[in-house]
C-alpha cells in the first residue's frame, strides 16, 4: 500500500491511474476515514499530491517505544545482563554492591541441564493446568474485527495445587526444595534461554501465519519487533499464550521460589523469621487476589495492544521469578528479626496500600464490564466526544491511576521486612517506580490521541497523575 501511493502521489499522468486508485481507496478509507471517504468523491482530487504524500509518510513512520530499534538491540542483551548480575552480585559480595573478587562465572558455571529440565517442566505442568477443565471459560475484549476469543479462567485452582503440591514435596521429602536456592544462577539462565527459544518461536509464527498482527511489534525492524512482539493473540489450539505467560509459570513460581528460600532459612538457621513469613504471605496474597480477580487481565493494556514477544516473555518467566523474590533470597542470607512495632507498621502499610489497589481496580473493573450497573451508575463521569466516559469520582477522582499508588505502598511493605543494610531488596520499589510512571506516560499518550480536548478536559478535573498532592 506506501509504495503504490507513493506510485500514484510522484505520477502526474498514468495511464493506470484511476485503476490504481480504485484498488488503493478501500485501504485508504480504513486507514483515515474522514480523509479516505472526501477522496472517494471525485477522482480529479487524486490530483493533490500533497495530502497523499502525507498519508504515505503516515504508512511509514512508527511511533517507536524504548528507544526505538537500537534501545530494543540494547535491552536484547542488558536485560538478561541485569537479572544474572544483580543475582552474581549477591551471591559473590554478601549482597553489597561492589565489584566480587570471585571471577565472572563462564557459560559452563551458569549452564545446568537439570535445571533447565525443572524450569521445562514447570512451565509444561502450568500450561497443563491451564488447558484443563478446571475453572470456566469466559470471552475477551472484542477484537479489530468484532471477534472475541475465548480464555480459560483457572488460575486460582493452579495456584492452590501447586502451593500444596510443593508443601507434600517438603514435607514427604519428595524433592529437595532448597534445590532452587542452590542452584539460582543456573535457574535463572535457564528461565532466560527458555524466554529466547520461545520469543523466536513466536517471530517465526508470526511471519509464518501472516495474521493477528500487534501495531508496536510491525515496524519492519527485526531488533523493534523481535522484543515487542509481532503477534497480538498468538496461540496454541486452545492455549493463549500472551495470558497463559502472563499469568502463570512466572506469577506462580514467583511464590514457590519464596517458599523454597523458607525452607532453605530453616535449614540454615533453624528458624522461619517474622520478616520472611510478611515477605511469603504479602506475596502469597498478592498473586491470590490477582489469580481470584484473573478475568481482570483481559482488560489490560498488554494483553489488548502489546505484542507477545521478548519484552514480555523475558519478564515473565525470568524477571518477574528471579528478581520479585530477591526480598526472600536476601533473608535466606541475613534473616531479620522484626520488633512488634515494625511488623504492625508494615501490616498496616500492606492492607493501605491493598484497600487503595483493589477498591480502585475493581471500580475500574466493574465499570468496564458494566457501565449500567448500580455501581457503576453512582460513579461520576466524564462523557468524551466519541461516547467513551472517564470516572471523575471515588479513587478515581483522586488521582489517574490510584491503583499504581496501591500498587506502590504495597511494593515498599515488601522491602521493608529486610532492613535497611543492603540496597538490593529494595530493587523491586526502584525499579517498579520507574515503570510505572513509564506506563502512565505511554497511557497518557495513548489516551489523548484518543480523547483530544476532552483529555486535556480530564486532566484539569483529576490533576494528579498518580501520588495525589506531589504527582
Amino acid at each position: 500500500s506506501v509504495s503504490l501511493v507513493e506510485q500514484i502521489a510522484n505520477s502526474t499522468a498514468d495511464s493506470n491511474y484511476k485503476q490504481s486508485w480504485t484498488a488503493l481507496k478501500s485501504q485508504i478509507g480504513k486507514l483515515w476515514p474522514s480523509q479516505g471517504a472526501s477522496l472517494v468523491v471525485s477522482p480529479i482530487m487524486l490530483l493533490d499530491k500533497s495530502l497523499i504524500k502525507e498519508m504515505a509518510s503516515k504508512t511509514k513512520d512508527h511511533a517507536y517505544e524504548f528507544g526505538g530499534p537500537i534501545g530494543t538491540a540494547f535491552m536484547l542483551i542488558i536485560l538478561p545482563i541485569l537479572v544474572l548480575g544483580i543475582t552474581w552480585i549477591s551471591m559473590a559480595s554478601d549482597w553489597k554492591i561492589a565489584m566480587p573478587i570471585d571471577p565472572l562465572p563462564s557459560i559452563s558455571d551458569l549452564w545446568d541441564t537439570d535445571a533447565l529440565m525443572l524450569v521445562t517442566v514447570w512451565i509444561l505442568l502450568q500450561a497443563l493446568f491451564y488447558i484443563s477443565p478446571l475453572g470456566r471459560t469466559v470471552k475477551g475484549f472484542p477484537l479489530k474485527d468484532g471477534s472475541r476469543l475465548s480464555y480459560n479462567m483457572n488460575g486460582l485452582p493452579a495456584f492452590i495445587i501447586s502451593s500444596i503440591g510443593l508443601g507434600v514435596c517438603y514435607y514427604k521429602d519428595l524433592l529437595p526444595i532448597t534445590y532452587v536456592y542452590d542452584r539460582f544462577i543456573q535457574l535463572a539462565f535457564a528461565s532466560w534461554f527458555f524466554s529466547l527459544i520461545l520469543s523466536a518461536y513466536l517471530f517465526i509464527t508470526a511471519l509464518v501465519q501472516g495474521t493477528g498482527y500487534s501495531q508496536p511489534g510491525n515496524s519492519g525492524n527485526f531488533f523493534y519487533d523481535f522484543f515487542m512482539g509481532r503477534q497480538l493473540n498468538p496461540r496454541i489450539g486452545n492455549l493463549d499464550l500472551k495470558v497463559y505467560f502472563e499469568m502463570r509459570p512466572g506469577l506462580i513460581g514467583w511464590v514457590m521460589v519464596n517458599f523454597c528460600m523458607a525452607a532453605k532459612q530453616y535449614e540454615k538457621h533453624g528458624n522461619v523469621t517474622t520478616s520472611m513469613l510478611l515477605v511469603c504471605l504479602f506475596h502469597f496474597w498478592y498473586i491470590f487476589d490477582a489469580l481470584w480477580n484473573e478475568e481482570a487481565i483481559l482488560s489490560t493494556m498488554d494483553v489488548n495492544f502489546e505484542g507477545f514477544g521478548f519484552m514480555l516473555a523475558f519478564g515473565d518467566i525470568v524477571w518477574v521469578p528471579f528478581l520479585y523474590s530477591l526480598q526472600a533470597r536476601y533473608l535466606v542470607d541475613h534473616p531479620v528479626d522484626l520488633p512488634l512495632w515494625a511488623t504492625i507498621g508494615i501490616l498496616i502499610l500492606q492492607t493501605v496500600g491493598y484497600v487503595i489497589f483493589r477498591g480502585s481496580n475493581g471500580t475500574k473493573n466493574e465499570f468496564r464490564r458494566d457501565p449500567n450497573s448500580p455501581a457503576s451508575k453512582r460513579l461520576e463521569t466524564l462523557t468524551t466526544d466519541n461516547g467513551k466516559k472517564l470516572i471523575i469520582s471515588g479513587w478515581w477522582g483522586i488521582c489517574r491511576h490510584p491503583n499504581y499508588l496501591g500498587d506502590l505502598l504495597m511494593a515498599l511493605s515488601w522491602c521493608l521486612p529486610c532492613g535497611f543494610s543492603s540496597i538490593l531488596p529494595y530493587f523491586y520499589i526502584i525499579y517498579f517506580t520507574i515503570l510505572l510512571v513509564h506506563r502512565e506516560k505511554r497511557d497518557a499518550e495513548n489516551c489523548k490521541e484518543k480523547y483530544g480536548k476532552d483529555w486535556d478536559k480530564y486532566c484539569k478535573i483529576v490533576k494528579y497523575r498518580i501520588l495525589p498532592g506531589v504527582y
